[in-house]
């Protein structure tokens, strides 16, 4: 995608707004190229001496002569029937009507802009935010958080200040840029062409300034997204940083890396604040020089204009200045807006995680099994988890997968619900191969229960409610007495009305993890995937979340990891696990009499 294509199709919806904007802007123009332009006959006439009625220029023609002749007959005409006193408090009063018309026009083009600045910044968030959702499980294991932070508020935050915020000069400036130029041509097209040569020249010497400006501005973002994410790193791992009396440390971390995005952005602003100063030197100076030359031409008596005439043509070529400062500081914003514009694309450009792989065959329930056959998988970075496995997992079968960390447990059950794509090899699900089937209809069979139980910042009712909004209050409550957690849920002042706080911090481990146990109950899904729920658990919140578990894996097939080997000795079988591959397969007692790899953990579990 275009890196501004993306931001100028959020202008589709504000079409309206985008077309009054122009077109008080044009208004805004011509009353300030009126105000200016009633100066030229006024300034001849009045004090040129000019008392005797001028004749009338005849047919209409397209000329600055015509057009003048005209208003100095007007003008000449008010004059000799009303006296200078009049005709100078006239003229007076129509450049403050003009003026006033200006700005009144001048601010219902502010009044439609305020609706698109910040309506494409909040569909910019949105369309960041849906895209974020969309896109796989491994390119968040993949991307820092920070980085990903970053792009959501400070890159965004850019765009409105840069390319947004240029809006307003693009919608503007253009437009009295070319009814002033189109005017000085009407006068005198010679020196305006003489003109148009300095400009160019101007451009030239702002844009090899700006080039250096997006790169800087680039990593600028790239470090900030660093600095974030050592912020987050920090307050998660609180506890471990006290414990450890590594305050200073984690600081002295952070303190290098903020002072590297200090001394990126003093460069970064200081070449933008380089815009305004270096502009404005260089609009003086072409005024001065068109000041010299046209004053030549008068004084050598070589031009059609006089003096009067002449002064009218500096005040609007004055006029052309601010909108081309306006240009080089919204260049220099737009490079730099570039830069937030590019690290915002690539999320865009990444893959997201498609809803539909192959045929798109609808799924309602799952009848008989799920199979895996010779499945292979490696992570992004080259890491082999699973190699050649071969598993039958029927339905209402409670199958238990145990083996030392890194053996590809977690892997295993995130294949299932497709989270990760399947390198080699097939996952069956009653026959059918998963990428077969709608991926949204495929995970809600699934039900999750994690050791890190995640809660969101919400009320206990909406946690539990995740993923089934129309649940009813006692839906609810009946989940919540199912997993043990309605007595807790009770003794809050709010009840289920509670807000559990940042990651369910307001929570206990025990109670959270029987709110997603409650969660998990309340979506009532045919396939259960547990992943070592209770094992950062004391005795006694164990005791209640293993009850919890056990209501909630009646009548379901469930597929568990445990490291804790007590829990899963009633499990139908048990999967041993090492290395990526299976080694062992069988019941607990079964495994127990074979003394192998399973024999040996549950000896060392026993010391």
């Amino acid at each position: 995608m275009n890196r501004f294509q993306f931001v100028f199709s959020k202008l589709k919806p504000y079409k309206l707004h985008v077309g009054l904007n122009i077109f008080f802007n044009l208004l805004t123009s011509l009353f300030s190229l009126f105000s200016f332009a009633s100066i030229i006959p006024f300034l001849d006439i009045l004090f040129g001496g000019k008392t005797e009625l001028l004749p009338h220029p005849g047919e209409f023609e397209f000329s600055s002569d015509y057009i003048l002749g005209l208003l100095n007959h007007h003008i000449a005409q008010f004059i000799s029937e009303q006296g200078k006193m009049e005709a100078l408090l006239y003229v007076c009063f129509f450049i403050v009507s003009m003026f006033i018309m200006k700005n009144i026009c001048r601010y219902f083009a502010f009044y439609h802009m305020a609706p698109i600045r910040n309506g494409v910044v909040r569909d910019i968030r949105e369309s960041i935010h849906q895209r974020m959702l969309k896109l796989p499980i491994f390119y968040f294991s993949e991307e820092r958080k920070g980085n990903l932070i970053t792009k959501v508020t400070s890159d965004v935050t850019e765009i409105e200040w840069s390319i947004i915020g240029s809006l307003e000069m693009i919608f503007r400036d253009p437009i009295t840029f070319i009814i002033y130029l189109g005017t000085m041509f009407l006068m005198n097209w010679k020196l305006t062409l003489f003109v148009l040569i300095l400009l160019p020249i101007s451009g030239i010497i702002i844009s090899s300034i700006a080039k250096k400006l997006k790169k800087a501005a680039q990593q600028g973002q790239n470090k900030l997204g660093e600095v974030i994410s050592i912020i987050e790193e920090s307050l998660s791992g609180m506890r471990i940083l006290k414990a450890f009396n590594a305050e200073e440390q984690q600081h002295d971390k952070f303190n290098k890396e903020n002072n590297h995005y200090y001394s990126l952005m003093v460069k970064l602003f200081r070449r933008q604040y380089m815009a305004s100063p270096i502009s404005e030197v260089l609009g003086a100076t072409s005024l001065v020089v068109v000041l010299f030359y046209g004053g030549n031409l008068i004084l050598n008596d070589t031009s059609n204009f006089d003096g009067a005439f002449f002064v009218t043509f500096l005040i609007i070529f004055s006029q052309l200045i601010p909108p081309a400062k306006s240009f080089s500081e919204a260049f220099f914003k737009l490079k730099k807006g570039m830069a937030s514009a590019n690290r915002i694309n690539e999320l865009f450009l990444a893959e997201e995680e498609p809803v539909v792989k192959g045929k798109n065959l609808p799924l309602k329930e799952f009848n008989s099994s799920i199979v895996l056959k010779n499945l292979n998988f490696k992570y992004p970075n080259g890491k082999t988890a699973l190699k050649q496995l071969n598993l039958e997992i029927k339905k209402g079968e409670t199958v238990a997968l145990v083996g030392q960390s890194g053996s590809g447990k977690s892997t295993l059950i995130s294949l299932l619900p497709a989270f990760f794509p399947v390198e080699k090899g097939l996952i069956l699900l009653d026959g059918t191969c998963l990428t077969d089937y709608n991926l949204r209809d495929l995970r809600k069979l699934f039900g999750i229960v994690t050791q890190d139980a995640i809660l969101f910042n919400d009320t206990i009712a909406n946690n539990i409610a995740v993923g089934n909004p129309n649940a009813t209050r006692e839906e609810i409550e009946q989940a919540a007495k199912i997993a043990n957690a309605h007595e807790f849920i009770s003794s809050f002042e709010n009840g289920y009305d509670y807000r559990v706080g940042d990651g369910g911090t307001k929570l206990s481990g025990g109670q959270k993890q029987r709110v997603s146990i409650a969660r998990a109950i309340l979506k009532n899904p045919p396939i259960l995937l547990l992943d070592e729920a209770t094992s950062a658990l004391d005795t006694e919140s164990e005791k209640l979340v293993q009850d919890a578990l056990t209501k909630l894996m009646q009548n379901r097939t469930s597929i568990v990891i445990a490291h804790r080997l007590s829990t899963i000795n009633q499990a139908d079988r048990i999967v041993v696990m090492h290395d990526g591959e299976i080694a062992e397969i069988g019941t607990h007692k079964e495994l127990l009499d074979k003394k192998g790899k399973y024999y040996n953990l549950h000896t060392l579990q026993q010391l």
